[in-house]
């Protein structure tokens, strides 16, 4: 493994931890020569479909570019980086589900905004004005106002009420 500090490349492994399920194996190693500490994953390297992208082209799956993108969506927002890469296992899972060997961008974006809606409404927001390329403000109030609507469709539905105890 490569020093991502001066580029080393003899290393110890100080640690290691099975992740998530047995998803995934997280070291922490040490460098030899700079003496410095870094965390590596070891991932079951899948097959995922490719993605194919609007212009026709095809290039495939990247958990990392999946992960930034999510990232900077959720950029200064009170969503931890742990919740980011639970989506992003979520869609991965996903993914391997599926039979097909492609996935168009369209369909993928769709995923992303679907759990961002649920974790956190200004990140979806922006990831679908990206996502969705918004021309101007007011494809953006849509968007807002859909929130907006959705948001009171849940508060204005009835709980439905305990009946109160009778006291003899």
């Amino acid at each position: 493994m490569k020093c991502p500090f001066f580029g080393h490349t003899e290393d110890r492994v100080v640690d290691s931890r099975v992740g998530r399920n047995g998803e995934f194996i997280r070291r922490r190693r040490g460098c030899l020569k700079c003496h410095r500490r870094y965390t590596t994953y070891e991932y079951i390297e899948d097959v995922f479909p490719m993605v194919v992208k609007r212009d026709g082209r095809r290039e495939p799956f990247d958990r990392q570019k999946l992960r930034s993108s999510i990232l900077k969506a959720c950029e200064k927002r009170s969503v931890g980086v742990q919740a980011v890469d639970d989506v992003v296992g979520e869609i991965e899972a996903k993914l391997h589900e599926r039979v097909e060997k492609e996935i168009s961008s369209l369909d993928l974006g769709e995923m992303v905004m679907e759990h961002l809606q649920r974790l956190d409404q200004v990140a979806y927001v922006r990831f679908a004005s990206v996502y969705r390329q918004f021309k101007d403000i007011a494809q953006f109030m849509d968007e807002v106002k859909g929130l907006i609507k959705e948001g009171e469709k849940t508060k204005a539905t009835p709980k439905p009420k305990v009946a109160a105890k009778a006291r003899t």
